[in-house]
């Protein structure tokens, strides 16, 4: 599945914005305060939404005055439009309202359309906890059939429809919809939480944090043994002097990553290895993981890596979008930005208090430039990305 463009009404900055033929790599550059942290928040607004629920995902933001645009009074509107796999194109729309103080699912839909022309099918259509779902998705597309509906009630109108139907098989693209957002990674790394020691055993994915790199270096070494050997052959070639990474148990049953220097004999750990090594090894057993997230959101990976270093993590979030998982990054550095091609390119532009959209490839200047040689990032940094830099 591929998420092919994201619409987005009165939330924070966003008071009508929209993110138009979204590529599988999107990268995202403005000036400070332009909004590209809300953007990325705007995915963990989702993933709370749908694994807890409206209210809780409100609450963590300071509440609903906080989240709605300042001057609106709602409702706050998201509109997804994605590919299945069966290729349909689908749209998914949620609207959320203050109901007395209590944030509410105002109008929830998942739809296809049928072709260029006749009605789509409300695969779901819910409002305020109630509302229908077609109970013969299979039958869509079919000359003469109608869709068949039935009623439901929810018990909690804070929560999503495709939370408690997507666990039914019978809705097949409400189910994968689900498993979509679920399984979204939206890193917010923290160098500090990857350095301790960890509770022995493995896991098989990063978590957003970077706490249990010990625990997933160890599931690779154990199980995925050709990645993680890819993962040690590119340290070696970017962190001078690393010839070995391995997580090692402790006595008391904790694991704690430990880099070998080939000129000395005794091995580092974590704790005591620069900023960069460590996030560079974090990076890479994230981009090498045998099973990529449908959806990767990274801010500034730059940070803490050598200049020099920027082409080849460019080509290294490329190969995660092309093995499966569509990858949006926000970046300050023109190093990182040179390795984008124009159409990966989104810009962030504040105008009267509220951000607008923009992209790259649709700027015939830039078009010009680009063709004549010129390298997207060397543009950004002469300020020919209109309202994108501090002035």
């Amino acid at each position: 599945m591929q998420i092919e463009s994201i619409e987005i009404r009165n939330y924070r900055l966003f008071r009508n914005a929209e993110l138009k033929n979204v590529p599988r790599l999107c990268m995202v550059v403005g000036a400070n305060g332009s909004g590209k942290s809300t953007l990325f928040d705007l995915f963990s607004f989702l993933k709370d939404a749908l694994t807890q629920n409206v209210s809780a995902a409100v609450a963590r933001r300071g509440g609903f005055r906080e989240l709605v645009s300042r001057g609106e009074s709602g409702p706050i509107g998201i509109t997804v439009k994605f590919r299945e796999t069966g290729g349909k194109l689908a749209t998914y729309q949620l609207e959320i309202a203050d109901d007395g103080g209590k944030p509410v699912v105002h109008r929830e839909v998942l739809k296809f359309r049928r072709g260029q022309s006749g009605q789509p099918w409300h695969l779901v259509d819910f409002s305020s906890g109630r509302g229908t779902a077609i109970t013969n998705e299979a039958a869509y597309g079919q000359a003469g059939v109608e869709q068949e509906r039935k009623e439901h009630v929810l018990d909690d109108p804070s929560v999503l429809a495709i939370k408690g139907l997507g666990q039914f098989k019978e809705f097949r693209v409400v189910a994968e919809f689900r498993s979509l957002i679920e399984n979204w990674h939206i890193s917010d790394f923290h160098i500090s939480d990857a350095r301790p020691s960890a509770e022995a055993g493995y896991a098989e994915h990063l978590s957003t944090r970077g706490d249990n790199i010990a625990q997933v270096a160890r599931y690779l070494f154990e199980h995925h043994r050709e990645q993680f050997d890819r993962v040690l052959a590119v340290m070696s070639e970017r962190v001078p002097g690393v010839s070995k990474v391995e997580a090692k148990a402790t006595e008391d049953g904790r694991l704690v990553l430990r880099f070998q220097d080939g000129s000395f004999r005794d091995p580092f750990i974590a704790r005591y290895v620069s900023d960069g090594t460590i996030k560079m090894f974090a990076y890479l057993v994230l981009l090498y993981d045998p099973k990529p997230h449908p959806l990767l959101a990274v801010e500034e990976p730059e940070n803490q890596l050598y200049p020099e270093l920027m082409h080849e993590l460019v080509e290294e979030f490329r190969d995660y979008a092309r093995r499966g998982g569509q990858v949006f990054v926000s970046t300050h550095s023109p190093e990182f930005l040179n390795g984008a091609r124009l159409d990966e390119v989104f810009w962030l532009v504040k105008r009267k208090g509220f951000t607008e959209i923009r992209r790259a490839s649709e700027n015939d200047v830039l078009q010009g430039l680009v063709a004549a040689g010129d390298l997207p990032g060397s543009l950004w940094k002469q300020g020919l990305f209109e309202g994108a830099g501090p002035r």
